[in-house]
């Protein structure tokens, strides 16, 4: 099944406890539309999906600094070598946020929601999974 925003169930019981302020790294997998998808009523150039998403990319990186966050690692997949048949993805990448906190506190920003209009046009699928340390150093 396609997904390329969060669901809210999943993401409202995510949420649930904002105390908590565990450091969280984010893994984004990444599947590009050949052309970007943009509504009809937004002025954008003919981009392909990759080019939409470097502009979501380069104006989200200041949010995510702005909370706290980083890009750790961001790379082109060359392979699935254990995926479901006809899963493949076009890029994965690791950002890592502070806490719950600011992960919500910067996609809650007006700011930055008006940033994932290029996102939606860029992806024809795309997971966000969660994760938290589980070694030092």
């Amino acid at each position: 099944m396609k997904s390329i925003h969060p669901n809210p169930e999943k993401l409202q019981a995510f949420l649930a406890d904002m105390t908590d302020d565990t450091s969280l790294i984010m893994l984004n997998l990444l599947k590009y539309r050949d052309q970007a998808a943009y509504p009809d009523d937004f002025d954008a150039e003919p981009y392909s999906g990759e080019q939409a998403y470097q502009t979501y990319s380069a104006a989200a990186g200041k949010h995510v600094a702005a909370v706290g966050g980083r890009l750790l690692w961001m790379g082109a997949v060359q392979a699935s070598l254990i995926a479901p048949e006809g899963e493949e993805w076009d890029a994965a990448m690791l950002v890592q946020y502070p806490s719950k906190r600011a992960f919500w506190q910067m996609i809650s920003a007006p700011e930055y929601q008006k940033l994932t209009v290029h996102r939606t046009a860029a992806l024809e699928d795309s997971r966000l999974i969660v994760t938290v340390g589980q070694m030092d150093g």
